[in-house]
């Protein structure tokens, strides 16, 4: 049973880290109410596990790797709800919670193990692809909007619009669509992440994720995260917009390329 609950752990958390990034990044609170009884729940389901596995062994300590990487997951979890009941922030469950999932993922499910049929299967793949692909469009909406929003504000200092025959739409519009278009492509991507990590795990087993490929893809996620906190945060516009889209855009492209030196993960292997 200690499998079965671990598993239902990682389904909880995995729900956990999607709730949060509305709750946490965009100031919807209602989506806390999801993200915190699902992170108390996975992480009872997950000590309950951790409990069994040490009694089936017989012993008290974690002494292989997947009874270590569960006690980290679950102190993880513990750290986070401890800092939400503290300090009422759930921004350190951006980071925590997928990486507690990633940790409670790589001993639930096992290589090679059959969890849906081949047709299921086949759907999860073209899902984990729709949201990554859609997550890519995202960005470069964005990048296209910050690179108008530059165009538009050179006119306007030089006094040229008039003499234009493109119209624009004003700055606010422009700010405000590539930064709704970032919004909107981030749980995308951390959603096909996490959905391309289990179908990952029970394909290739954790070799998958020393991959440079899927490691670039990890610093993508991240960029992605730290270019929507810097813009929602110090009001970033301009130039240094088009300059920070462009770096996490120019990550984008190298994880593209990255599939020509991956030995699991290629257009053609999905």
């Amino acid at each position: 049973m200690s499998l079965l609950w671990l598993r239902v752990a990682v389904l909880l958390y995995g729900i956990a880290a999607l709730a949060v990034l509305p709750a946490a990044l965009y100031d919807r609170h209602r989506w806390r109410h999801i993200a915190i009884p699902a992170t108390v729940l996975a992480l009872i389901f997950h000590f309950v596990s951790f409990a069994e596995t040490l009694s089936a062994a017989h012993h008290a300590l974690p002494v292989d790797t997947h009874e270590t990487l569960s006690l980290i997951g679950i102190l993880l979890a513990l750290a986070f709800l401890i800092v939400y009941w503290r300090y009422r922030t759930l921004a350190l469950g951006i980071f925590i919670l997928p990486v507690v999932f990633l940790l409670g993922l790589l001993p639930a499910f096992h290589p090679g193990e059959e969890l849906v049929a081949p047709g299921l299967h086949a759907g999860w793949v073209l899902l984990h692809i729709a949201l990554l692909l859609a997550a890519y469009v995202a960005l470069l909406i964005s990048l296209i909007a910050s690179l108008l929003y530059l165009i538009q504000e050179r006119r306007l200092k030089s006094k040229s619009v008039a003499k234009s025959s493109i119209k624009l739409p004003p700055l606010d519009t422009l700010d405000r669509l590539a930064l709704r278009a970032l919004t909107l492509g981030l749980p995308c991507m951390t959603a096909g992440l996490l959905i391309g990590s289990a179908l990952a795990q029970v394909t290739y087993g954790s070799a998958y994720f020393r991959d440079p490929k899927i490691l670039l893809a990890f610093a993508m996620w991240l960029a992605y995260i730290g270019m929507i906190y810097i813009r929602r945060h110090s009001g970033l516009r301009g130039r240094r917009a088009v300059y920070l889209s462009s770096f996490t855009f120019f990550i984008i492209l190298a994880v593209w390329a990255s599939n020509q030196f991956s030995a699991v993960h290629r257009f053609t292997t999905p």
